[in-house]
């Protein structure tokens, strides 16, 4: 139960840590005001409790299936906000967007992760024999998930600007990737799109459920299952990402060198 927990919790620590670390060194690359940040993930744990309060009765929307429908949506949403974070960011007019745009993000992230904390967290309380194990592991894999979140925000706040801001941008190009191919699975998994079988299967690779796989999948979505329909999503939302990307970079590299 001990290793269970660490990965489980690993793994939604992780996904937010990193979208917080990125969009926190972005900002400090680009001059911008970090005040944003404690409010937002304050905000987004104080809505991730209301969610997880009311789990019962959000399940059973869209008969039965409004955990995973609200879920999907908070995942497109954060998508939405990395996209228009990355396009916005090469206009000098539009700091405030950013910012708005970035607290959004944090939002959407925190609200989705940490209602799924809650939600794991409380369900082993009626079980004492099992709960010292679950926190104690739930402690280990927040220390994993916020120390990498860490060390990726030193990565790209504290190297030449260029590349701090080419790695802080790539980064938020797969995590979107990721979110969309979350999206896709938790429709699938609400009858909203499909079942299909897997395109492949890389488990014997990298199985999805390792300390390595879990990180892969907080930093790229990776599925070593994945359908047709999410791979084509997944491939759609990165190159679009990559392109906007690609769009500002060469603006704030002219920018930065004029």
């Amino acid at each position: 139960m001990l290793l269970n927990s660490v990965i489980f919790i690993l793994r939604e620590v992780l996904e937010a840590s990193l979208i917080i670390s990125v969009l926190l060194a972005l900002s400090q690359n680009q001059g911008l005001s970090k005040g944003w940040l404690k409010p937002a993930v304050l905000l987004g744990l104080t809505l991730a409790g209301v969610y997880a309060s009311q789990l019962i009765n959000i399940s059973a929307y869209f008969e039965g299936v409004g955990q995973e429908v609200i879920n999907a949506g908070l995942h497109i949403l954060i998508y939405g906000f990395i996209l228009l974070i990355i396009v916005l960011l090469k206009y000098p007019s539009t700091k405030q967007s950013v910012i708005f745009f970035m607290t959004g993000c944090v939002i959407a992230a925190s609200i989705r992760e940490g209602s799924e904390v809650i939600i794991y967290l409380t369900g082993f309380m009626s079980t004492p024999d099992l709960f010292p194990s679950v926190v104690m592991g739930s402690i280990i894999g927040s220390g994993i998930g916020i120390s990498i979140g860490v060390l990726f925000y030193y990565l790209i706040a504290y190297v030449r600007f260029e590349l701090g801001m080419l790695l802080g941008l790539g980064l938020l190009v797969l995590i979107g990737g990721g979110m969309v191919s979350q999206t896709i699975q938790l429709l699938t998994q609400a009858d909203f799109i499909s079942s299909q079988s897997a395109l492949w299967d890389s488990s014997f690779i990298v199985d999805e459920r390792s300390l390595f796989g879990q990180l892969l999948y907080a930093l790229i979505g990776y599925e070593s299952t994945p359908s047709f329909v999410q791979v084509v999503c997944y491939v759609v939302s990165v190159l679009l990402a990559a392109f906007s990307t690609l769009s500002t970079f060469t603006s704030l590299r002219v920018r930065e060198n004029a």
